[in-house]
């Protein structure tokens, strides 16, 4: 009893410091800021609208839903002991303000996305919804994504068209087709890392009820799977310049992410069944949807 006090006070004392750990670098800026500044400049480049202000307020809006996403994976991680499958004895203590937190960023965060819809009209309430029943739910209770095999796909959503295009509907209020489909570039990228990231948890994952796609279809299947996605996500860029529906540039997203897509499947097929090994598989698909979205992002600047 006066151990869990004396942690619980330690948690209260550390907490400034926790909430900047918990904002991991890899969600804020390939997972949340790439899509918002892909939609943002779609406005820019291919609309020809901009507004510094509201940039700034859907900005901070997108900071605040990070925050929540980290809290609830987390803090939902911990107590349904995730990650002390093959280590139960590494009793990660997990604060109570972890879950508070994390409600209390997806209010402001919910806050905010309704101020916007001032400007952006309705639009921009349903991706603000839609985005925070994926997030909240992701791991979180009574739904959990992840556990009924649709964690992926909510990513894929959430990072993709919603979030592209509710930035877009800030400036533009209305829907585009062609920015859908330029949506699709960084939404198959991304839920391509979703797959990949689970195929060395494949255990873990299993053991404590996960039922997301690498588990579903084992772990040499989820290598196609996140390559597929991949590749895909790659060729939609190439598809849409041929055609005219993105700038012309945006050929070029394709061609700076192959080799980081040749890497990571080089190391995947074989070193699948070792997740140590498997590592720089993850890093060369986190490289390719750095470099494809951000080339894919810059043409549409340039094209203005």
């Amino acid at each position: 009893m006066a151990e869990a006090i004396v942690k619980e006070r330690l948690g209260v004392l550390d907490a400034p410091f926790r909430v900047f750990s918990l904002i991991r670098y890899r969600f804020f800026l390939y997972a949340g800021l790439l899509p918002y500044l892909l939609g943002s400049a779609w406005a820019y480049g291919v609309e020809k609208t901009f507004s510094f202000y509201l940039f700034g307020l859907g900005l901070f809006g997108i900071f605040l839903s990070v925050v929540g996403v980290e809290s609830f994976n987390e803090y939902f991680d911990a107590r349904m002991g995730t990650d002390r499958v093959f280590n139960p004895s590494d009793d990660e203590y997990i604060p109570e303000w972890m879950l508070w937190l994390g409600i209390a960023s997806f209010a402001v965060a919910a806050s905010v996305g309704f101020y916007l819809a001032k400007f952006g009209g309705w639009p921009v309430i349903l991706y603000t919804l839609l985005g925070g029943l994926a997030a909240l739910f992701y791991v979180g209770p009574p739904i959990r994504w992840v556990y009924r095999g649709m964690g992926e796909l909510m990513i894929g959503l959430s990072y993709g068209p919603w979030m592209t295009l509710g930035s877009l509907a800030l400036y533009t209020h209305h829907f585009s087709w062609n920015a859908l489909a330029a949506s699709l570039v960084p939404g198959l990228l991304i839920m391509s890392l979703a797959v990949v990231n689970a195929i060395p948890d494949f255990y873990q994952d299993r053991l404590v009820g996960k039922r997301n796609l690498v588990v579903r279809l084992g772990r040499k299947n989820g290598v196609f799977l996140y390559l597929g996605l991949s590749a895909l996500g790659l060729l939609v860029s190439i598809i849409g310049s041929v055609l005219g529906v993105f700038p012309k540039l945006a050929f070029f997203a394709a061609l700076a992410g192959i080799p980081f897509w040749v890497l990571s499947a080089k190391t995947a097929l074989k070193t699948w069944d070792s997740p140590r090994l498997f590592v720089p598989a993850i890093k060369n698909i986190v490289l390719c949807y750095l470099v494809a979205t951000s080339v894919f992002t810059l043409s549409l600047i340039i094209h203005r």
